[in-house]
């Protein structure tokens, strides 16, 4: 099964090779690997997808918690969560094949951002089953170049992979009075059922 594990962990040298040494000496496979700085510049946020069974998983993550640079991980597929790819795809555009592409890409709602005599660079962003979407509506001999940045996801809600998490307001308990509190008093016993 496939999961996303997101990852704070330092921001220093070494750090990103030493979660890929892991995965590469227990011969795990990285799907997906995608890191940057967080809010905190000593901080990065590592966004990893990889394969395997439950118990695969959880011997990841344990191995992932024992690293130095690690501070925190949550496997996104815990919960409700958002991932999005960004893809840049150049593509052959000349004469009718033109107009063909550019509405390709407004279905996908896609963007064109670079435009020369011959072709388009098109941005896409979505889950990564949009983008391979995409990828086979076009015509194979007109992709020129593809290159996509691997998943980034977050969880939904309030849940939520950050070192200082604001505190949620709850409504506060109702204030137990001493009758909720009282314990009753016991049932009277009736002798005649003791015989």
């Amino acid at each position: 099964m496939r999961h996303i594990l997101s990852i704070l962990l330092e921001n220093e040298a070494g750090a990103l090779s030493r979660v890929a040494g892991l995965f590469s000496a227990r011969a795990f496979n990285i799907e997906s690997l995608t890191v940057a700085p967080t809010e905190d510049p000593t901080v990065s946020r590592m966004t990893l997808v990889t394969s395997g069974s439950d118990e695969i998983i959880e011997q990841i993550v344990k191995q992932l918690n024992k690293l130095i640079d690690v501070i925190k991980l949550i496997d996104l597929n815990e919960g409700a969560h958002i991932e999005r790819e960004l893809m840049l795809i150049k593509v052959m555009a000349r004469d009718g094949g033109r107009e063909e592409v550019k509405r390709m890409a407004e279905i996908f709602r896609g963007r064109i951002i670079d435009v020369t005599d011959t072709t388009y660079v098109i941005e896409l962003t979505g889950t990564g089953e949009k983008l391979d979407a995409f990828i086979e509506a076009l015509d194979k001999s007109l992709i020129l170049e593809v290159v996509r940045t691997g998943v980034s996801g977050i969880a939904r809600g309030t849940r939520a992979l950050s070192l200082h998490i604001p505190s949620i307001t709850r409504p506060a308990p109702p204030a137990r009075t001493e009758a909720a509190t009282a314990k009753p008093a016991p049932a009277p016993v009736n002798p005649d059922h003791l015989l």
